[in-house]
């Protein structure tokens, strides 16, 4: 049986960004079910949902459905939840409002969730070139790391078909959304398709060093809070010696990446923080 694919989107003081956001989106072919995207504006002092409004003539146009939620306060759990309670969707798409999908993403998502099966699938992410020399030089060097070449990191966006969203309930209240859903899912139930995504990494020092701390506070806590779900990662070790050869490979890029890990080391942290 065909589902329809609800894309939830939580956009927190988005407005530079979600009009491109649907716009990539409402390019996209509609799938056989037929999609819908819901914009969850939470928190907002901009307007993110008057932005995201103005674009439902061109989703009534693309034949995608399109609902915006205004909500005062922020979080993006409860975003994610808002959403979910509203979606129709038996297949749920979690998309950030600063990702830009290709024309065949959509597509080949809903082609690889459609099975009784559980499934977890991303598409291929792609960093686009940043304007900082830092965030270009550090974006080189974490994309050669184990969790940046493993299958379906998710980062940006990620899907699930209806038996892979029974697995959970809620989004719980965690700084990791993306990393809990990931684990509830073994690494031979997540699937990466070829079609890309633009997903831009953060401007300069001080902002890495802020999104690095948030990623190690959220990974912690989802080892204090279910020990054991981190050995679902199902990725490889790097080793001193992986390290030492992509240190040779790419000075300049290791020199910025421990950089930014000694300055979070130095001090530690947690809350959430976007990832550009």
């Amino acid at each position: 049986m065909r589902q329809v694919l609800s894309v939830i989107i939580p956009a927190s003081n988005e407005a530079g960004y979600i009009g491109a956001c649907l716009s990539a989106l409402f390019a996209s072919p509609l799938p056989p079910g037929g999609a819908e995207a819901v914009v969850v504006a939470n928190g907002c002092r901009d307007d993110t949902a008057d932005r995201a409004r103005a674009l439902a003539a061109r989703a009534e146009a693309a034949g995608w459905g399109l609902t915006v939620l205004d909500l005062p306060q922020g979080g993006k759990p409860s975003a994610l939840n808002a959403g979910d309670a509203v979606a129709r969707g038996g297949m749920r798409a979690y998309l950030d409002a600063d990702v830009l999908v290709s024309p065949a993403l959509i597509g080949q998502l809903v082609e690889v969730l459609a099975t009784p099966a559980p499934r977890y699938a991303s598409g291929t992410a792609h960093i686009p070139q940043a304007q900082s020399r830092v965030t270009r030089a550090y974006a080189r060097f974490w994309q050669t790391l184990p969790f940046a070449q493993s299958v379906a990191p998710g980062y940006g966006l990620f899907a699930v078909n209806a038996a892979g969203r029974a697995r959970w309930g809620e989004f719980p209240a965690i700084i990791s959304d993306d990393t809990f859903v990931r684990l509830q899912f073994l690494p031979a139930e997540r699937v990466q398709v070829a079609a890309p995504y633009d997903w831009p990494m953060i401007e300069g020092f001080a902002a890495l060093t802020r999104v690095r701390r948030r990623q190690d506070a959220g990974v912690a806590e989802i080892a204090r809070l279910w020990p054991g779900l981190l050995a679902r990662e199902g990725r490889a070790r790097l080793g001193l010696g992986g390290l030492a050869a992509r240190a040779l490979r790419d000075p300049l890029g290791f020199a910025t990446y421990a950089a930014v890990s000694l300055a979070v080391r130095a001090r530690r942290g947690n809350g959430w923080t976007r990832g550009r």
